[in-house]
Parts: structure tokens; sequence; C-alpha cells
């Protein structure tokens, strides 16, 4: 999931001093370059006692992967930690509403700043997004729809809620929170492997290194951004500009519904609007959904319920010719299209199944998360194809000839292993011979003989 690039590396810098097997118990005598401090850094011990005056349900263990992340935090990238600071005041409340809800530590407010520096837009080099860096899959898992209209991975209210049901999963797990905050990194099954591979042991200093590089560095940032909130004045952080939790409330709408014809309509910023709904990707409700939460400023709602006509009529016009041809023509749409599922089959390709409905080899590797061209027998490929199209049939393209012959049109994808599949009796070898192949090589529309 989400990690910023500079920490991890400053911190890697540092952290290459000690070995892997080392654990947290490194003395001070043992690796001295880790406890070298510099101008500004707090005193080892200082911290680790203030630490254990805010530890509450989560273990709070410092060592010096911590204090590294403590150093950079407090020292190093000052600027970064400021804007965390003015924005925390917009999530928390929210945060601790659903963390409250689901009896769950209140400390794990401080795990989507991990995650995504609280930038409910947030897009990770692996694909996870939002405030809590859900993947598309773990995100449907949870509840969360993810298409080209609408990303609820951004929705604050609905991802935290979706975090805080994974995190109590994965802590039934587990029965530890800090392997259960690993596991939220990595996925649980990177730490079974790092349990098995310690010998069985439990807890996420014991199985330290055995886990992946960034797994490392995730629990060290988590207790170093507990620390860092808690005690910012001691570290004397000064922010002015602080943001604030916003009030809303929703208004329901049916079908498209653009939404800076709303904010021009009611007089507020383009970008306030947009910013109160995230997860509306090109900032429009498509066509043909039902019953869909808006979310206004909650001083608007009483003037948009007086202008509600007018406010809507104009809102299902603008702009929708546009969205939807864009919509019908990004990779990977599903825009009005119908969902088939197709086993696959002996033979098969990718090339060979997007010329059958009539798709690209790109779309099939989205919808269905393949990443290369490999496919196997009775995998089952989810298809969107558009509204009436007819597969193309699938059955060999051969005819027999008045002498007896029997032929086949080779098709798009095919090989001479392909091809020697479909007929029984049929090997490569003897298809080279029927029609003195001397290599492998060939193409589609060319006529074989496969018999007599």
């Amino acid at each position: 999931m989400y990690i910023k690039a500079t920490i991890f590396c400053f911190i890697l810098a540092l952290c290459c001093q000690a070995t892997v097997a080392q654990d947290n118990e490194i003395t001070k005598s043992e690796n001295p370059y880790l406890y070298e401090f510099i101008p500004g850094e707090a005193d080892f011990d200082l911290i680790q006692d203030r630490l254990k005056c805010i530890e509450r349900t989560i273990p709070l263990e410092y060592n010096t992967r911590v204090h590294a992340f403590v150093n950079y935090f407090t020292n190093k990238d000052r600027d970064y930690t400021r804007g965390i600071i003015k924005k925390r005041d917009v999530y928390f409340p929210l945060f601790e509403k659903y963390l409250a809800k689901y009896g769950l530590p209140d400390e794990l407010k401080y795990l989507s700043i991990i995650e995504s520096g609280l930038n409910p837009e947030a897009t990770s080099v692996a694909s996870a997004v939002g405030l809590w860096q859900f993947m598309s899959a773990t995100g449907r898992y949870f509840g969360l729809h993810n298409d080209w209209y609408i990303d609820e991975r951004m929705d604050p209210e609905k991802s935290t809620e979706a975090a805080c049901r994974y995190l109590k999963q994965l802590y039934n797990m587990f029965g530890d929170w800090e392997l259960a905050i690993a596991a939220y990194n990595s996925g649980p099954g990177n730490i079974r492997k790092a349990i098995r591979r310690s010998g069985y042991k439990r807890t996420f200093w014991e199985i330290y290194p055995h886990l992946l590089r960034e797994t490392r560095s995730y629990l060290p940032q988590f207790t170093a951004m507990i620390y860092t909130l808690n005690y910012a004045e001691e570290h004397n952080f000064i922010v002015d500009d602080l943001e604030y939790y916003q009030e809303t409330d929703t208004v329901m709408v049916n079908g498209y519904t653009h939404l800076t014809t709303i904010s021009g309509q009611l007089n507020i910023c383009d970008d306030e609007l947009i910013k109160l709904n995230p997860s509306l990707r090109r900032g429009v409700v498509p066509e043909n959904t039902k019953a869909y939460a808006i979310n206004l400023p909650a001083h608007e709602k009483e003037r948009f319920n007086l202008q509600r006509r007018e406010i809507l009529d104009s809102a299902s016009k603008v702009g929708k010719n546009q969205i939807e041809y864009l919509a019908r023509n990004a990779p990977g749409s599903t825009y009005g299209r119908d969902k088939i599922i197709y086993k696959v089959r002996s033979g098969d390709v990718l090339g060979r199944i997007a010329e059958r409905y009539n798709v690209r080899i790109s779309d099939l590797r989205t919808w269905n998360n393949i990443n290369g061209n490999l496919i196997r027998v009775g995998q089952n490929l989810t298809i969107w194809q558009k509204a009436g199209y007819v597969a193309k049939s699938t059955e060999p393209v051969f005819e027999k000839l008045p002498d007896g012959t029997k032929t086949y049109i080779v098709q798009p994808g095919d090989t001479l292993w392909d091809i020697s599949r479909k007929f029984e009796g049929l090997s490569i070898e003897k298809l080279k011979a029927l029609n003195e192949l001397s290599t492998n090589n060939i193409k589609a529309g060319q006529k074989l003989i496969i018999g007599s």
C-alpha cells in the first residue's frame, strides 16, 4: 500500500547499518551509529518515556527503527508533518466515530496517515486508492464499488468503515494488533509466511527479519507518527491555517447529474463540492443511477431544496454527451456493455477470445486482473461485450473438398499445437507433413490440410 517514497529512502539509508538478523533489543554499544543524534533531535530515552505515557491498547515499542522515523517526521521533513497536522482534524473525528462503532483502538486513526497522508484521492503505484489504500479486489470484498465513474475507495465515510471491518478481521486472525497492522500493509498471507519462516514466533519484532522490506518500516512509521502528533508542540510545530471537519448533508439524485452545475447554481466553489464528493471520479453521477447521495455543505441544503427542480434540470444536461463518449471509449470501460462469463477451453489464447467477442486484449486483462497473456483451461474470464453483440462461432472453421480432403482455416491466435488439439488423431508432425511445412509458422486465413 501507499508509502511516502522519500521517507522510505531516507530511513533505508539509516537502517541499512543494522543487519536484518538484529532484533529490537539492539543496544547503543552494539551499534552506536544508529544512535548518533543530529541538531534538534530529541533524546532517545526521553522519547521512549513519552511513548510509555501515551501507550494504550496497541504496544508502542521504541527502538532504533522507530527512532529513525521520529527523526524524519520531527526534523528532516517538517513540511510534510505540518501538512498532516493541518489536515488531521478534517478526518480524525470521522475515524474516531467508526473505530468506536467497531470497538477498535482509537490509535488506529493514525494508520491512514501512513497509508495516504490523509489524501482521499491518493493512488499508489500498485493502484491502491483512497485514505485507506484499498486495492480494487479487497475494496469490492468490503463493499466498495469502483468503476469508470465512481470509486467508493475515495469516499471517506465508506472507506473508513470498510477499513475498520478489515482491521477487525485481521485482529481476529492474529490476536495481536502489531501483526494485524503489518497484515494491513502486506496482506495476511505474507504475515503467515513470515511466522512460518521464523519458526512460528508470534510477535512483529520476532518475525521482523522475515517480513517484506516495506512492511518492516510500516509499524515503525505508525509508532513514530503517533509520537510526533502527540508531542508536536514539544518539537516546535506551529500550524496556523488548520483545516476542520466540515458539516455536510446529503441530497438524493437519480440519473445523470453534473456537480459543477450544482455548485454554479448555488454560488459555491466548484472545488469545494468536488472535494466533498471525491468518489465521483468524473464529477458526475452516471446515467441510470438510482438514489445517489450527493454531499453538500450543510448550510446549503435548504437552498438546494427550494430550487431543486431547476438545479437538477440543468445538471442533467451539461456535458452529458461528452462524458458518455469518454465512458464508452475509455480503456477497460464497461459502460453500456453486457457482462458474460467465459470458461477458457483447451487451445484458447487471449487474442482469439478478444477477437471472438470484439473486445480489446488490454480490456480483457483489465477486467480479469491479468498482467501477461497466461490463462488456464477451465479459468472463468469476465467479458463485457457490447449490448446485442453475437460472439463469433467457437467451432473450428473447416471444409471438406470434393476429393475428400479436409481443410481448416487458421484463426487469429492459432498455433499448430492449438489446431492439432481440435481434431482427434492429428499431431503437429502430421500437420506439418500434410502441408509440407518446414517451420511452425502459420498466419490467420491460411488454409491447412488436416486429413482425408
